[in-house]
């Protein structure tokens, strides 16, 4: 990816999005450009009229795959899809051994959280964000965080918490979901990476990738192989001997096709922006929106903050769509979304 700057402005990447209100919440969902959009439905007309390809439309699979290993810095060969985080994140839960020790962050979310829990035999200690990094240290083996907080915004410690976890011995896991597509992540620095494309990524749901170090990767246990995840897929329909893919495609899970053609044409578009500058837009607008309400400035394109009670609902009845998490407003701030839109946001806060 060319993350200094792409073909397509942030201006002109605004037109190809099509909303009939001032969206804000790109952290619940992100609105698709419509290519990706168009993309989708084709796949559906065409398997309503008995007209899809399920090889034809598939081949967008490695197209999404390759973009996103582009997008955080990894081959491809990295690269594992499936339909959503908790798949992936419960592939390593699978994988450690009774009694390891997962250091989490208090508040994360669940699909990060979840699967260790679930997992009977693990020792998870929970602490506050700012203190991962020190949990790491009293002796940990792996530490599952998310990149940004779904709740709030926050940015985690990242080179903090690498650095521990390194002196550990403890492996990481990070959930990039809230950061991939604003926020550049370099998947290289961990051992997992895991992140949903319907978000940030402006994919459709049913898309998750997950990136594996090298040598993390005969570690994880394939517990859901199926087809898609052998050497050959489409030689390996039937049951006979298992020849799973050498590299990350190991991990795959069958793709939901429609959804995958979405994916590979929201990335194209990212692509096409360039990181640098879906980076300045993002958390200028953001910076624009605590600005009008007398808050600091921040690094995060995520906006948290305490209002009345019905605040989210009352926005909503004057087109301006937000979202209510942990109980506070949260604000999103992405391609789909203009100046307009965050000054039409503040003048119903603020009342001006």
């Amino acid at each position: 990816m060319d993350i200094a700057g792409g073909s397509l402005s942030v201006q002109e990447a605004r037109g190809e999005f099509a909303p009939r209100v001032a969206y804000l919440n790109t952290a619940s969902y992100g609105l698709p450009p419509r290519a990706a959009h168009e993309a989708m439905l084709a796949a559906e007309r065409d398997r309503a009229a008995g007209l899809m390809s399920p090889a034809g439309v598939e081949a967008t699979v490695p197209v999404a795959r390759a973009a996103f290993a582009r997008l955080v810095g990894v081959p491809a060969e990295r690269v594992a899809v499936g339909p959503q985080a908790s798949y992936f994140v419960g592939l390593v839960a699978a994988s450690l051994p009774a009694g390891a020790r997962v250091v989490v962050a208090d508040g994360d979310f669940a699909s990060l959280v979840h699967p260790f829990l679930a997992r009977e035999g693990l020792r998870v200690r929970s602490v506050p964000l700012e203190r991962v990094a020190d949990a790491a240290s009293d002796g940990a083996d792996l530490v599952a965080v998310s990149v940004v907080q779904s709740a709030d915004g926050r940015i985690a410690p990242l080179a903090q918490v690498s650095a521990a976890a390194r002196s550990a011995g403890a492996r990481v896991l990070l959930d990039a979901t809230q950061a991939c597509g604003w926020l550049p992540v370099d998947a290289a620095a961990a051992d997992f990476v895991v992140c949903g494309g319907y978000k940030w990524l402006m994919g459709p749901r049913g898309t998750a990738f997950f990136t594996v170090a090298p040598d993390a990767l005969a570690g994880v246990w394939p517990v859901a192989a199926g087809w898609f995840a052998s050497e050959d897929p489409w030689a390996s329909l039937y049951a006979g001997e298992l020849r799973l893919a050498p590299d990350a495609r190991r991990l795959d899970l069958s793709p939901a096709w429609p959804s995958w053609a979405g994916q590979a044409a929201a990335l194209e578009l990212l692509e096409r922006v360039g990181a640098d500058a879906v980076l300045r837009h993002d958390v200028g607008l953001a910076n624009r929106f605590r600005a009008g309400l007398g808050l600091p400035p921040d690094a995060s394109a995520i906006v948290s903050l305490r209002v009345p009670d019905g605040t989210a609902a009352r926005l909503a009845e004057h087109g301006v769509v937000v979202a209510e998490r942990a109980g506070r407003l949260r604000a999103s701030f992405h391609l789909s979304t203009s100046e307009d839109d965050v000054d039409r946001a503040l003048s119903l806060l603020t009342g001006t």
